[in-house]
């Protein structure tokens, strides 16, 4: 259950960066033994969510992104991280394995955002926010591995 929380720990840093790298996990057939909602594992389902993940990636190098902490930000943070903390779930624990990623998506975006604060006063927007990119899709591809490993 620990991989729930974390996943949704790494998706209050990008919204929809684990729930890319959890859809094509699903779509590949690697999730079928966990709690991967059918819908994920859907092919325009998958592009679609990568397609946005992309989009957020970019967005959030802007000097108008807003902060994860806001209310809309908080909603799709909430949506996602409950969505990948269930597929990361054994079935019987699906419910479980969604309120941990909700609980990991809230935590992380308020700790992520206050780290992230402090490092864009010291090194600027862009190379934080690669950095947050490189340790938010390592972090997810690792836990979703762990996860089709396990299965």
């Amino acid at each position: 259950m620990i991989r729930s929380f974390l996943i949704g720990f790494a998706t209050g840093q990008r919204s929809l960066t684990p729930l890319a790298i959890v859809s094509e996990a699903a779509r590949r057939g690697r999730l079928d033994d966990g709690g991967a909602p059918r819908l994920l594992a859907s092919p325009w389902v998958t592009a679609a969510v990568g397609a946005l993940a992309a989009g957020e990636i970019v967005g959030d190098k802007l000097p108008s992104a807003p902060d994860r902490i806001v209310p809309a930000g908080m909603a799709v943070r909430l949506v996602t991280g409950g969505l990948v903390g269930a597929a990361l779930a054994d079935r019987e624990q699906r419910y479980l394995g969604a309120a941990l990623g909700v609980a990991g998506a809230v935590i992380g975006a308020h700790l992520g955002w206050r780290a992230r604060m402090w490092a864009l006063r010291r090194w600027g927007q862009t190379p934080t926010g690669l950095v947050e990119d490189a340790l938010t899709a390592g972090a997810a591809g690792w836990l979703v591995a762990g996860r089709a490993r396990a299965a």
